[in-house]
């Protein structure tokens, strides 16, 4: 969102954790939302994605389908949750304790503190080594001391972000934003004489179960990695926002970088076996291979840039989504901690991890499970209530909201087993487990054509919303009449 303070007034540490934000401070329009959305997304990562779907073997036409699909429904459910955000004022694991119960939701606030960790970790990770790449090239470098450095500078700019909070955050997107725009249409221009229509459209097409495992990939590798978030920065817009307006530049603003770098990351990777190959190793270095000399510095900073801007919102909402899971301590020190963990993370996927993008494909399916089911859930919850929340009553156990009612955590777990057992994902060896339901339910079992389709995300996602919108009816009417938090618990 876009800074609306003074001229030159003086950043600050912001306060602010949990707590409902006051009419006071509540800022700006639903069209100011685009800025931290575009930022966060507008990563050269994004051109990568192209190379990613046409790994499950399906063609141009079928990779673009699943693409814009997938990256348009998936940050369309960012903006329907992120209009609880200025309906509420409050975190969106916060408002998430509407539907969990105050303590009952720490479960799904566990959950969002990995996912969140977890994605920052690989943005800073590919920052890390794309800056390598880009030294070597240059002659500069690129080994270990050249990872250590870039792999501070980026950490340094994240922890800096995260800690300060939102305004800095702001102003941070806005400028990421136009630079990381303006140097990623350079570097399209520059390449552009590397595609090869015939060779791109000559590319055999797939099946529909390689075409649906392509656009779930999307949906959990853009907006749907998002949703545990998407409140976080609406929550600072008046109440009386248009919540049309919410979710159209929330969705717009996500979505718009992302589907333009796809296309021309599909016709870049179509072009060349080597580049697609490459890529998979180091998702943002493979890209200046292809790049002339001059313009490699310009690169490594639309790429750090573009990284950071989606690392920085990444901790800040890990960082309110571990105080929601309990931990007593301030923002801006659960901030720091998720830091630390980042740091640590990175330092394994740089100096130590083998295979990138098998370990990459297991982490977004194995948590995208839970993810979508916590979004289904909060989805059809949101759609029930026809009243703003009571702010007191999301931190009061004894509230309309209940502590730990059994019906979403029950929904959830079912949600996720669902789930897992329709997921595979050979490349990660922790992850054999997964895809016990393919056999049993006729799809072929884990070496089926069902196998790679990535079902289970879609089922948790569906279970959960449609769980909740048929049991959960009688409890939303009684917490919006009144009704006890006792009472209202026992739907």
């Amino acid at each position: 969102m876009a800074d609306t303070r003074e001229p030159g007034r003086q950043l600050q540490v912001e306060t602010h954790g949990l707590d409902v934000i006051g009419d006071a401070e509540r800022k700006g329009t639903p069209r100011t939302l685009f800025w931290p959305w575009f930022g966060a997304n507008v990563s050269v990562l994004g051109l990568s994605y192209g190379a990613f779907a046409l790994g499950f073997g399906i063609s141009f036409w079928q990779a673009l389908a699943a693409g814009v699909i997938g990256i348009i429904a998936s940050f369309l459910l960012c903006g329907f949750i992120a209009v609880a955000g200025k309906r509420g004022s409050a975190p969106t694991m916060v408002l998430s304790r509407a539907a969990y119960g105050v303590r009952g939701n720490r479960l799904p606030s566990v959950v969002s503190w990995v996912l969140t960790v977890g994605w920052e970790t690989v943005l800073i990770a590919l920052a890390t080594m794309a800056t390598a790449t880009v030294f070597t090239r240059l002659g500069w470098g690129g080994g270990t001391e050249t990872k250590v450095v870039a792999l501070v500078v980026v950490c340094a700019l994240t922890v800096a972000g995260g800690v300060m909070g939102f305004d800095l955050i702001m102003r941070l997107q806005t400028v990421i934003t136009v630079v990381t725009g303006v140097l990623t249409v350079v570097y399209v221009v520059l390449v552009a004489d590397h595609i090869h229509w015939a060779t791109v459209s000559a590319i055999p097409s797939g099946s529909a179960q390689e075409f649906i495992g392509a656009l779930v990939f999307m949906m959990t590798g853009f907006g749907l990695g998002w949703v545990n978030a998407a409140a976080d920065y609406s929550r600072y817009l008046p109440r009386t926002s248009s919540s049309r307006g919410v979710i159209g530049w929330t969705t717009f603003g996500g979505s718009v970088a992302p589907l333009l770098l796809l296309v021309f990351g599909l016709l870049l990777a179509g072009s060349s076996a080597t580049l697609d190959k490459a890529i998979a190793a180091d998702p943002i270095g493979a890209l200046t291979t292809i790049l002339p000399t001059w313009f490699l510095v310009p690169f490594a900073v639309v790429a750090v840039l573009g990284l950071v801007g989606g690392a920085v919102l990444d901790i800040y909402s890990s960082g309110l989504a571990l105080l929601s899971a309990g931990l007593p301590v301030p923002r801006y020190l659960a901030a720091l901690v998720d830091g630390v963990l980042m740091i640590a993370g990175s330092i394994y996927i740089v100096f130590f991890a083998d295979d990138f993008l098998g370990q990459f494909m297991g982490f977004l399916t194995t948590l995208g499970v839970p993810i979508a089911a916590w979004c289904g859930i909060m989805l059809a919850d949101l759609a029930l209530r026809r009243r703003d929340y009571d702010d007191a009553d999301l931190y009061r156990p004894a509230g309309r909201y209940g502590d730990v009612p059994p019906l979403p955590l029950l929904l959830t777990l079912a949600a996720t087993a669902l789930g897992w057992g329709l997921v595979t994902n050979t490349a990660a060896s922790w992850l054999t487990w997964q895809g016990y339901l393919l056999g049993p339910l006729g799809l072929g079992g884990k070496s089926g054509a069902w196998a790679y389709a990535n079902l289970g995300v879609l089922a948790a996602l569906a279970l959960g919303f449609l769980g909740t919108l048929l049991l959960a009816r009688g409890r939303v009417r009684a917490q919006e009449t009144g009704t006890s938090g006792a009472q209202a618990t026992i739907a």
